[in-house]
């Protein structure tokens, strides 16, 4: 049987603000390293790749530039590895949930739309936030950046859930922060929901989407044209 609508959240910034739990993360590694540490402003622009790219980003610039040795890939390993371990173990000291977002989400389960969650932070550390935060209930699927053999902004992360949902990509939505949701839900023909002020660098204007919204208060009346 088809799901008569299929929502697709990303997580880090769409569902939950992490940012001060990644900084401390962050802030630890590079303390421990002996580098810059910074602030929580700055954390929301490194984020959206995983672990290894925020550490990359945040020491040698923009990913895109590439590491400058073998030594700096070494050292970024190291780090990677130490920023998961002390994230995992103090991964909702500080997070919150977006404004509105357990409303929308019974809302949607009184709807009987189907949920997941389509992420690229790694399987186990997003199942362990959503628990804790206390919303892992209503999604049917985690799918992590370690889930497949791929990720966003690659569509078949998308895509590989709605099949796995029983759902009908033509009655699917992605509900994102950056230009990693917004490209990958793009090239696999999905409508976007973008929220403002996301993990990104990017203003909203520089990235894909149909609707906008600030938070989650006042969304059912975009999804509810969508039913």
């Amino acid at each position: 049987m088809k799901q008569k609508l299929t929502i697709l959240f990303d997580l880090d910034g769409t569902l939950v603000d992490t940012a001060p739990d990644l900084m401390l993360a962050h802030n630890h590694v590079m303390r421990k390293f002996g580098y810059p540490t910074k602030s929580t402003e700055d954390i929301r622009n490194l984020v959206g790749k995983g672990a290894g790219a925020l550490i990359g980003r945040s020491i040698w610039g923009q990913a895109k530039k590439e590491y400058h040795s073998v030594k700096d890939l070494e050292i970024k390993d190291k780090m990677s590895k130490e920023f998961i371990n002390f994230y995992a173990k103090n991964i909702i000291s500080e997070s919150t949930l977006i404004n509105g977002v357990k409303e929308f989400l019974h809302w949607c389960k009184e709807q009987s739309i189907s949920m997941a969650v389509c992420t690229n932070k790694q399987e186990y550390l997003s199942n362990d936030l959503l628990k804790k935060i206390g919303i892992y209930d209503f999604f049917e699927y985690v799918a992590g950046s370690d889930t497949f053999d791929y990720c966003k902004p690659d569509p078949r992360h998308l895509t590989n859930v709605v099949e796995i949902l029983d759902g009908d990509i033509k009655k699917t939505i992605m509900i994102g922060d950056s230009e990693t949701d917004a490209n990958s839900a793009k090239a696999a023909e999905i409508p976007v929901i973008l929220l403002e002020n996301g993990y990104t660098e990017k203003n909203t204007t520089e990235i894909y989407h149909n609707h906008l919204i600030k938070d989650y208060i006042g969304i059912e009346k975009i999804i509810s044209k969508y039913l």
